[in-house]
């Protein structure tokens, strides 16, 4: 018994962004961020600041960035973060012990920004929110062409532990069939840079599923990945979505196609094997981790529990019932609105966007974001967290998953983890865990 496609979506965050909403017509209206996090446990915080820009934008991307950034949009944008991480350190207040335990610097590309750029980021995240960069892991974004010496010698400097650098295929071909403009040797010279750097760990995305890809060209790229025995490595399935590059040329971006499927699941399970016989551990279907390797993320921080700060207008913010962000687009024109916007605001005290995550889907978020996770749950913690147990919580999903081969069968009483077959088919059994209300708001959602 199997799904109907193992590659339905995804699942990084639970509930998806398509179903946010603006909080001006939710009966609570847009509540004020010191109201929100008063209550909230602040000593284990996540910091992510986002950085919109790309000097490309490759033809699978969905992502919230725009190409270039001219008449100093870059200069405009930090103002508005620090004005941003200003307010929203002020509604943190000092009442209770404020500590982050992790950055990051996504997007986009933080690494388009200068190196002086880079500085002022990062005096943002310490001297505006409190985050001791060279204390907690910091986790920064890249590609080939912006990973330069004198950004990477700023970012190793201030404290980052981990660089990862979206490569996709070392084949020239393949790279422009997934409409990203680069060649081997520009990625190998930037692989160099960034390992002069002397930045703990490097992960290297990879992708699988681009049009003309075979088994023996990902294996060349797998094995010019570990000719540089980066510490990760994410490998990624690729998509075609609504309003992205290559989905402006298929009309059924969405639609089943079972070839495309099975040659996606072959080259994950070819991808998995060659790691895993190369030294590494799975960590989740795209995350694979070389054995011994430093730890790249905090040891006191859990996505399921513990609150998320979000800076910059593509960025999100986790409290215990609320997710709350910025309008979301995906098109070039929509999302340059969107950042003119954000440049222009001066008050950064309420939540604009976002949906409320308590009761039953703040229980589906759990179980999702542990079950997705090789390790599994541990049942008595989600008992402790909510009272009851995730098997009687959802008993037709687990038993539907069971009926799949999708759990592991012989994990240690107490624990619910999924089977290697499970793990494979982890963009299947993800939005099955999607509540009803939430699946009709992502139907809902008009893209743009």
């Amino acid at each position: 018994m199997t799904s109907t496609t193992p590659y339905r979506g995804y699942v990084y965050a639970y509930p998806h962004k398509t179903a946010y909403r603006p909080l001006a017509g939710h009966p609570a209206g847009r509540p004020l961020l010191s109201e929100l996090w008063a209550s909230e446990p602040k000593d284990a915080l996540s910091l992510y600041l986002h950085i919109p820009f790309c000097e490309v934008r490759c033809g699978f991307c969905n992502l919230f960035t725009r190409i270039g950034a001219p008449d100093e949009l870059t200069t405009r944008y930090l103002d508005a973060l620090d004005r941003q991480a200003t307010a929203v350190r002020d509604a943190l207040g000092d009442a209770d012990p404020v500590r982050f335990a992790a950055a990051a610097f996504g997007g986009g590309t933080p690494t388009f920004l200068t190196a002086g750029e880079l500085e002022r980021l990062c005096d943002i995240a310490e001297k505006r929110m409190g985050a001791d960069l060279r204390s907690v892991p910091l986790s920064v974004e890249t590609s080939p062409s912006t990973a330069t010496a004198d950004r990477l010698a700023v970012l190793a400097d201030r404290g980052t532990t981990r660089v990862s650098i979206g490569v996709q295929s070392f084949v020239d071909a393949e790279a422009r069939a997934a409409v990203r403009p680069q060649h081997r040797s520009e990625v190998e010279a930037a692989l160099g840079r960034i390992r002069d750097a002397r930045v703990p760990v490097l992960n290297i995305d990879l992708i699988y599923g681009i049009d003309g890809q075979t088994e023996e060209s990902w294996r060349f790229s797998l094995d010019a990945a570990l000719a540089w025995r980066p510490e990760e490595l994410y490998l990624y399935p690729l998509y075609v979505r609504p309003l992205t590059g290559l989905g402006r040329h298929r009309t059924d971006a969405d639609a089943p196609d079972k070839a495309w499927d099975e040659q996606r699941l072959r080259l994950y399970r070819a991808g998995r094997d060659h790691l895993l016989a190369h030294g590494y551990e799975q960590v989740s279907m795209r995350m694979f981790r070389l054995k011994n390797a430093p730890q790249a993320g905090p040891d006191d921080y859990a996505c399921q529990t513990d609150g998320m700060i979000g800076l910059g207008c593509g960025a999100r913010s986790y409290t215990s019932s609320l997710h709350y962000s910025f309008d979301y687009a995906v098109e070039m024109r929509e999302i340059r609105g969107i950042i003119d916007d954000f440049t222009a605001t001066g008050d950064f005290s309420r939540a604009e966007v976002g949906r409320y995550v308590t009761g039953d889907e703040a229980r589906r978020r759990h179980l999702l974001q542990s079950l997705l996770q090789a390790e599994g749950m541990d049942r008595a913690g989600y008992r402790e967290r909510f009272g009851t147990d995730p098997h009687a919580d959802f008993p037709a999903e687990l038993e539907r998953f069971a009926a799949r081969g999708w759990l592991d069968g012989s994990a240690a009483p107490g624990g619910l983890r999924l089977s290697p077959e499970g793990l494979a088919h982890s963009d299947a059994l993800g939005p099955e865990l999607f509540s009803p209300a939430v699946r009709a708001a992502m139907s809902a959602y008009e893209a743009k």
